[in-house]
């Protein structure tokens, strides 16, 4: 018997860019003292607060069906929470709950790409992005993002790639390269969108981690609401990665549409989870901050631990849990980097490669681990690239 195309070619037949990453797991199960750097999570757990809240509600029965599209009391507070952030009015119809930004991601380019369009995508991206597009049937197509320019997009490239294609997805705060997107540069995918009328997704879910900049939500800006999804989810701004909980933003009808989706896909989100997720964004803002200031500090670690050697350079981190380092210095690939540090060193990063070709030559950290681990692996890193130059 043999799988559809669709879900065997949902790596488009190559690697899914997790091999180190799974390496580096297996020797630590085989008792060896890794350093892992490679995940983009938390080394805090989800705050007391808000599982006490997840418990109560559950043993108070909110363990049946919940409405597919979601409470309305979750969907109004983050509608209430979007408008904040962006000036445009948001009502619960324009939210549908699901569970967690993946879900999003899927649904969204589910909503506007037809098998066999052309989704595009900024590269360096998050590992997931293409297979997403692959797997509703569309073509991915990549848009690069140079590191001599900050990982920030040109509008030339979006124009030359836009052509015949149905949507563009965009992440800023960005994994992995910590890039936080310009006025200019948001104002140039706008343009670029209107002009070859381009749905645009974008994947806002570390909105709250900005070192460097501000964070533009395209939704705000002339003309795009009516043509703009934001995905965003409480994995990354309230430590909530393991609850599945996220949400989808956009024009009412799209939501209504996304709702038919979930209904045949998810059905829903746990309503006791929902209810822990309202009682998170009822702290406000302070619990959010709180959830981002380890990167906020270790964003300085990293640079302190770098300073005064030339073997390994970090782009600008701006928002964010990662540091993009450049290793090409030592003439290797991301991927001959990391293995071979993983060998020499027992610490586990993601290959550039991983990411795209215009991670070539890097290695992404995540700043997930205790502040003293991290300078200590950063500087064991710097170190073992200065003995791999030529």
């Amino acid at each position: 018997m043999k799988l559809s195309s669709r879900i065997t070619n949902i790596t488009g037949g190559g690697s899914d860019g997790w091999g180190v990453h799974y390496r580096a797991l297996a020797l630590r199960a085989a008792g060896k003292p890794v350093t892992v750097l490679s995940m983009g999570e938390h080394d805090t757990r989800t705050d007391l607060s808000i599982l006490t809240s997840m418990d109560a509600s559950a043993k108070g029965g909110n363990t049946g069906y919940s409405p597919v599209v979601g409470f309305e009391s979750l969907r109004r507070a983050v509608a209430e929470r979007i408008e904040r952030h962006t000036g445009v009015p948001t009502g619960p119809e324009n939210v549908i709950i699901v569970p967690g930004g993946q879900a999003a991601l899927f649904a969204s380019h589910h909503a506007v790409c037809d098998p066999g369009d052309t989704a595009l995508f900024i590269d360096p991206y998050y590992a997931t992005y293409p297979g997403t597009i692959r797997a509703v049937g569309a073509l991915p197509r990549a848009v690069m993002a140079h590191a001599d320019n900050d990982f920030q997009p040109l509008r030339a490239d979006l124009e030359a790639a836009a052509k015949g294609a149905k949507s563009l997805l965009i992440n800023s705060p960005n994994n992995p390269t910590g890039a936080v997107y310009s006025e200019q540069t948001m104002h140039d995918i706008a343009d670029v969108c209107q002009g070859n009328d381009l749905w645009l997704i974008s994947d806002e879910v570390y909105d709250t981690q900005v070192w460097e900049g501000t964070h533009i939500s395209p939704r705000a800006l002339p003309g795009m609401a009516k043509r703009t999804l934001i995905v965003n989810s409480m994995s990354k701004s309230h430590a909530m990665t393991g609850s599945r909980v996220g949400w989808v933003c956009g024009p009412a009808d799209v939501i209504d549409a996304i709702h038919n989706l979930a209904t045949h896909n998810t059905y829903g989100v746990a309503g006791f989870v929902q209810d822990a997720a309202l009682f998170a964004l009822g702290q406000g803002v302070a619990a959010e901050d709180a959830v981002a200031a380890p990167f906020r500090r270790r964003r300085q670690i990293v640079m302190d631990a770098l300073a005064g050697q030339n073997a390994v350079r970090a782009a600008p981190i701006r928002g964010a849990m990662y540091a993009m380092l450049d290793v090409r210095t030592t003439g290797m690939t991301g991927d001959g980097f990391a293995n071979a540090l993983l060998d020499a060193e027992l610490i586990g990063v993601m290959p550039g490669e991983s990411f795209g070709e215009g991670g070539a030559g890097h290695i992404r950290v995540a700043m997930t681990v205790a502040d003293d681990v991290l300078a200590d692996a950063l500087r064991r890193i710097a170190s073992f690239a200065a003995t791999q130059m030529p």
